[in-house]
């Protein structure tokens, strides 16, 4: 059987590969686990929850939104603990089941194995068909079948340049570049085409080089994994010495050698076009394709399956069964700890800022009618997609508010700034410096009290 390597192009810098298709229970599970991701990728920008798309991550605006929860800039921190939950999550799996990431939920994998490759074998063929292609000289078969197939990679890659900028400009505002005028929205027309040919180039020519040089995560593995690591490695006390099936009276004259008929389907079915019975290697990507091709093997010669299959070293020197490892542990309790402090802090998180602070640089004012004044500027943030009609009292009826610059209307997402002056009479102040609590109401409830200074003359 052939490699799943272009033969034309051995010894060049550049191997192309053909992977052969392959079936069996994990490509299931696989496939079902990325058409779901593929359904929420597509979906998440255009599915609206409390009046915000499911995700957002507006840069430009600085506004982000995770179901149904409305981010502002303030709220950086816990971005910064979501995206170290996710390192650690990442690093966790790592650490317990390999690169199992990679091959299962990377947007790469994902787009390449259950769209692109599914279209160029609708269109080419099976492995054995497209390697055929590509070695035969240019004629009529070889045009149309190369012209539909890279029609539909830049089509497919338009979509998808559509879904990603939806995610950082919003799907109001790419709704409005695609209905509206060329005109009107340049930018964001250049960069709809930008994303296409980037994509485009991504999935139809650089392919596998993202996850085995570009992608820093997969030499990263190599400091994760450990002896207990479950990753996907050949059972080389089983299946070595290899050697072909031979009849009854072979056998007999022939010491029996392992189970591995060196067959060479797990090369073939292989994305990144290595031998996982070489052992681990920074290329492999967990997708477990090697083991469904192995067991469909198996099951045809009659042995036991998972010659290939998720394994530690340590089980396949030993045997002994797995053991996760005092690291994985200690990385599990670090991410329960993390996903608790981060639950806690969503759900305390304030869908109002208020700021109220003396400004910079001033004392108190002594006015006309003999009352003292201090100057305040105030900001208030508006975390939540519904407008917000406020007003701020003093807790204490002695002090009153008198505006220089007034806003009671707060928009959805937006900021307010105010300016003010905190009004009391010089009598009945209790010190050079006093406390002074502030009530802010929305629509008609108090929804926070903010406590800020108050300084008076030191002789009264």
């Amino acid at each position: 059987m052939g490699k799943n390597i272009d033969v034309k192009n051995e010894g060049k810098k550049r191997k192309w590969i053909y992977p052969r298709k392959v079936k069996g229970k994990l490509s299931r599970y696989r496939d079902l686990f990325g058409g779901l991701l593929l359904l929420f990728l597509f979906s998440a920008p255009f599915v609206k929850m409390n009046g915000e798309q499911l995700v957002l991550l507006n840069v430009i605006e600085r506004k982000f939104a995770f179901f149904g929860i409305l981010f502002s800039p303030q709220d950086f921190y816990l971005f910064v603990l979501a995206m170290l939950i996710l390192i650690v999550f990442i690093a966790l799996f790592t650490v317990v089941y390999g690169r199992v990431w990679c091959g299962w939920a990377c947007p790469q994998t994902i787009f390449m194995e259950l769209v692109f490759r599914r279209i160029e074998r609708w269109i080419e063929g099976d492995a054995p068909r497209q390697r055929k292609l590509n070695e035969s000289d240019w004629n009529l078969e070889k045009v149309w079948k190369r012209g539909l197939k890279h029609f539909i990679f830049i089509a497919i890659s338009f979509a998808i340049s559509n879904v990603f900028l939806a995610y950082i400009i919003g799907s109001d505002a790419l709704f409005k570049i695609i209905t509206e005028p060329v005109s009107s929205h340049v930018t964001g027309f250049i960069a709809i085409w930008i994303f296409t040919a980037v994509f485009y180039l991504v999935f139809a020519y650089v392919r596998e080089i993202v996850c085995t040089v570009i992608c820093p995560y997969g030499r990263l593995q190599g400091v994760l994994l450990d002896r207990n690591s479950m990753i996907v490695a050949y059972d080389y006390q089983r299946g070595e010495p290899r050697g072909k099936i031979r009849k009854k009276a072979a056998v007999e004259a022939v010491p029996p050698a392992g189970d591995c008929i060196d067959c060479d389907m797990c090369v073939q079915v292989c994305p990144t076009g290595i031998d996982i019975r070489q052992g681990t290697q920074l290329e492999c990507i967990n997708c477990t394709l090697c083991i469904d091709a192995c067991d469909a093997i198996m099951h045809k010669i009659g042995r036991p399956e998972r010659l290939i299959g998720f394994k530690s070293e340590e089980e396949l020197v030993s045997g002994k069964p797995f053991n996760a490892g005092r690291r994985a542990y200690m990385y599990a309790a670090v991410l329960v700890a993390m996903i608790i402090g981060f639950g806690f802090m969503i759900y305390r998180k304030p869908n109002l800022d208020v700021s109220i602070l003396r400004a910079k640089g001033t004392l108190y004012q002594t006015l006309e009618n003999g009352d003292i004044g201090n100057l305040y500027n105030a900001e208030l943030v508006n975390k939540t997609n519904k407008k917000m009609v406020f007003h701020l009292i003093p807790a204490d009826a002695a002090y009153r508010i008198d505006y220089i610059v007034k806003d009671s209307v707060l928009q959805a997402g937006e900021a307010t700034k105010l300016t003010f002056f905190i009004k009391h009479k010089e009598k009945g102040l209790g010190g050079y410096k006093t406390n002074v609590d502030i009530k802010v109401v929305v629509d008609g409830k108090e929804r926070n009290t903010v406590s800020t200074t108050f300084i008076g003359p030191v002789n009264f």
